[in-house]
């Protein structure tokens, strides 16, 4: 589970919240940040799944829907209460559903934008007002946003999921401005992941071949491949890394940034 680059102890003593940590990126973040050392809380709407990660981790679980301000409040008071702190936000949650513009369904974009959007957000509000000065926290920390290498290339279909990815970084870099100008103490930037081959991943694939656009999920892999430099999917390994990385104080001066992920595909 450890990478080679990380020590449980570089992480040790802080405490982090991952959303969207029930499966897929947002479990690998929540092994990986225990690995470090710290202490995890695992959010989700999963529960029986967001149980078992955090067991599994030695960490907690709280219910939470990141769409909705009053489960945010409620989750990060738990999260404090139950370990003590809150050092590290990852906001990782979201949802990428294809669709082509002369299909496109406008409560599908609502919904992609309430959750990458809204959620992230939300997010961001609630870590400033418990990691900032006077909050329950009270110590600073940092926010990692979990953009997309689709905020940065022109695929067909994913317009609504592109676009949101792209405000994930816009508010990444506003959100670091303000906690700067507010005096917060707290660090934001974002990761730029590529395609993983994970369920999230297979189900994209298998959307382009439906929608017409490949003839096969495997040759659909393959296009994806083709426009990336490094010639292969990124791993869930490697995109935990780089969460680590900006959670520690190897990235103490990193703020405001966008860290991409991705073979080289989105340069």
């Amino acid at each position: 589970m450890t990478s080679p680059e990380t020590t449980t102890a570089e992480l040790a003593g802080r405490t982090a919240l991952v959303t969207g940590g029930a499966q897929g990126l947002g479990r690998k973040f929540a092994e990986f940040l225990a690995a470090a050392g710290a202490t995890v809380v695992v959010a989700d709407l999963q529960d029986e799944k967001g149980k078992t990660v955090a067991e599994a981790i030695g960490g907690s679980y709280v219910h939470l829907d990141v769409t909705d301000d009053a489960s945010w409040e409620a989750a990060v008071a738990q999260a404090v209460s139950e370990v003590g702190g809150l050092d590290i936000l990852v906001n990782n949650a979201g949802i990428e559903v294809a669709g082509l513009f002369v299909d496109l369904d406008p409560d599908v974009v609502r919904r992609i934008l309430d959750v990458n959007v809204v959620g992230t957000s939300l997010g961001i509000k609630h870590a400033f007002r418990t990691m900032g000065p006077g909050g329950p926290a009270g110590k600073g920390g940092v926010v990692i946003n979990i953009a997309s290498v689709a905020a940065t290339i022109a695929f067909p279909a994913l317009s609504a999921y592109s676009a949101s990815k792209s405000a994930v970084d816009r508010l990444t870099r506003i959100a670091a401005m303000e906690s700067g100008k507010l005096g917060l103490g707290v660090r934001v930037n974002c990761v730029y992941p590529g395609l993983v081959p994970n369920e999230m991943g297979a189900g994209l694939a298998n959307e382009m071949t439906t929608l017409g656009l490949f003839p096969s999920a495997e040759e659909a892999v393959a296009g994806v491949v083709g426009l990336t430099p490094s010639g292969r999917l990124a791993t869930e390994e490697e995109i935990a890394d780089a969460v680590v990385f900006l959670a520690s104080d190897r990235a103490k001066f990193v703020n405001g940034a966008g860290l991409p992920v991705d073979g080289g595909m989105g340069m």
